[in-house]
């Protein structure tokens, strides 16, 4: 994985804040789409699990062959960014943006 912007530990923890902050978005309007009931919800609560399962199994793999690094500002890098990627795809999919 190669990343244009330096390794500090201060950069990581608002790259991860902004995880917190994307993920907090996401639990927000998936509660809302939940809460209308149906069968959008259940094909979004289905959605929900099935993404969780599937992007656990890919950073878990990622981590097992040595894709995001072997330094724990890479892998840590790495990590939030995968999971950051996953967090905004649902944010822009369920804002409908």
């Amino acid at each position: 994985m190669t990343d244009k912007r330096p390794n500090d530990w201060f950069s990581i923890g608002m790259d991860a804040w902004m995880l917190g902050a994307e993920a907090a978005t996401v639990i927000g309007l998936r509660s809302m789409k939940m809460a209308m009931g149906g069968a959008q919800a259940q094909r979004e609560a289905h959605r929900m699990v099935a993404e969780k399962m599937e992007a656990g199994a890919a950073l878990g793999m990622a981590l097992a062959t040595g894709k995001l690094g072997t330094d724990a500002e890479s892998v840590t890098r790495g990590t939030v960014s995968h999971l950051r990627k996953k967090v905004r795809a649902n944010r822009k999919r369920l804002s409908g943006s």
